[in-house]
């Protein structure tokens, strides 16, 4: 997918590693989509919310 996040400890946005797509609760029962990944730079989790499912 090669998804770019924000990483909160490098302060920038980078192209995430092993990254996999989760679904989540939404406000009024909808569900969400969204993609968690690693920061190849410092090893810190990084996450991105897509649209609705």
């Amino acid at each position: 997918m090669a998804t770019q996040a924000f990483c909160v400890k490098c302060k920038k946005k980078k192209e995430m590693k092993d990254e996999k797509e989760v679904t989540m609760k939404g406000k009024g029962g909808v569900k969400r989509r969204a993609v968690t990944g690693v920061c190849p730079v410092c090893g810190t989790k990084m996450f991105r919310i897509l649209g609705k499912a």
